[in-house]
């Protein structure tokens, strides 16, 4: 098929149907890999490494020692977010894609060859805590450059059901890992699990890595930034040189219509006030990004430590909202498509806020139906649904000169402060009340700032995504 995805001009080639299905597939792949990383790592920071690196601690204190790990990366990724978001902005989105997903496969295929505590001692959590920082570092752009990609690509009628592809590739992963870790705490004893068991789930990743990068060799440039009048020869130009080349167009004589309105766009850039729109994405982060810390992390160590309910009950309960949300996350895309972004963030973040007791109190029932239940409901309505939301709203939020670094740094800071720190926040909380309230506060919490959020911001939906300036 040869459709139009983005309309040609001077600067860029036609993009075609099948250039689309391979970035989607580019996408897909590429969160994929890296959630279903980071889920390999969270269900073992839950289930075994407590374990295998901290063993000279009680059981709560291991449990804390290995979430604190976890959120170690997410302070590698901010870093990531900052030094590829600034090169996808500057030499484009294609290249810096290819480089994160060999950072983050090279790092979770060596976690599964790492020696165990009792082989090394001390060096087992800092050689674990190294990789966790390169593939931290990798993961920072990774899926704000797929975000960002698939965003530029998709036809403005149909960008939220598009991008929502993205999350596709999340839920797989997430679905992935669960998948694998469920499988693993069935067939294998617990002696064969923390032998050796745990190794294969990380080991496996390599083959979704070797896939993905043979896909990403083949990509095309994303329309949107070959067609920013910022970008000359495939570079964007530094702000001082465009000031200047602004200002020599603007006093030329018999200027023609497109440079007139090349001009203004760059001075709308340049001279726009920044942080607003920052401020609205970062809060529209946190409901997502704390509710995933602490339902997809945190609560599966809960119900194995805390509860002391079977292994697999929690792991089965994520699968089986991972495999739900593959309807849940394009209805929501559909949905914001037909009726904005706005409208769908408020609802969303409302409701999860209202279930969060409820919720609460069917994990703690003790219940494996209930638990299931309320794990599966909460994943779907407030993670998969609001992450089919940021997708793209965030990337319309911000203007094409700075979108890779922006979308980057709200989706870091926003993971730093709520899904990294929220883990080890509730497993103090919850060791020193010995309650599950804290857990039911948080959640509430992180809603409503997105809520808030979605109130004070502005609706983007058919946004332009050539504009140079953000949207607020």
């Amino acid at each position: 098929m040869t459709e139009s995805i983005a309309p040609p001009t001077a600067k860029t080639e036609t993009r075609t149907t099948r250039d689309l299905a391979k970035v989607a597939v580019s996408g897909w792949l590429g969160t994929a890999m890296e959630f279903m990383d980071f889920q390999l790592y969270s269900l073992a920071a839950a289930i075994v490494f407590n374990k295998i690196f901290f063993p000279d601690v009680s059981p709560v204190v291991g449990l804390i020692a290995a979430m604190a790990t976890y959120g170690v990366g997410y302070v590698a990724r901010l870093v990531g977010a900052v030094y590829f978001g600034r090169m996808g902005d500057r030499i484009g989105r294609k290249k810096v894609l290819f480089i994160t997903i060999a950072l983050m496969g090279a790092s979770t295929t060596l976690i599964g060859v790492l020696p165990t505590y009792a082989m090394v001692g001390i060096w087992a959590p800092i050689l674990l805590v190294a990789l966790r920082l390169i593939q931290g570092f990798g993961a920072g752009a990774e899926i704000a450059g797929a975000t960002v990609m698939l965003a530029e690509y998709a036809p403005a009628r149909r960008r939220g059901l598009i991008s929502s592809l993205v999350c596709l590739g999340t839920n797989s992963g997430t679905l992935a890992a669960s998948a694998l870790w469920a499988i693993l705490v069935a067939v294998l004893s617990e002696d064969q699990l923390l032998t050796w068991g745990w190794r294969l789930p990380f080991l496996a990743s390599f083959l979704l890595m070797i896939f993905a990068v043979w896909i990403r060799r083949s990509l095309k440039e994303s329309p949107v930034f070959e067609q920013r009048e910022d970008v000359v020869d495939g570079v964007a130009l530094a702000k001082r040189d465009l000031a200047a080349e602004a200002g020599t167009a603007s006093n030329e004589a018999g200027q023609a219509k497109h440079t007139t309105q090349s001009t203004s766009t760059i001075e709308a850039a340049l001279h726009q006030r920044k942080g607003k729109s920052f401020l609205i994405a970062l809060g529209l982060r946190f409901g997502q990004a704390g509710n995933s810390g602490l339902i997809q992390t945190f609560l599966i160590g809960y119900l194995a430590t805390v509860l002391l309910m079977n292994k697999s009950v929690g792991t089965t309960a994520i699968m089986i909202g991972s495999i739900i949300g593959f309807a849940t996350i394009p209805l929501i895309g559909l949905l914001g498509d037909r009726f904005g972004r706005r409208p769908l963030y408020i609802i969303l973040s409302a409701l999860t806020a209202l279930f969060a007791i409820p919720m609460m109190m069917m994990v703690t029932s003790g219940n494996p139906t209930l638990v299931t239940i309320a794990v599966v409901a909460g994943l779907n309505l407030g993670v998969l649904s609001l992450f089919s939301m940021e997708s793209v709203t965030m990337a319309e939020f911000f203007g094409a000169r700075t979108r890779f670094t922006q979308l980057a740094l709200a989706k870091e800071i926003g993971g730093i402060l709520a899904t990294a720190i929220g883990p080890i926040l509730a497993a103090t909380l919850t060791a020193v009340t010995g309650h599950w309230w804290p857990l039911a506060a948080m959640l509430i919490g992180y809603s409503l700032i997105t809520l808030v959020a979605a109130t004070v911001g502005p609706e983007v939906r058919g946004r332009d995504m050539v504009r140079l300036e953000d949207a607020a």
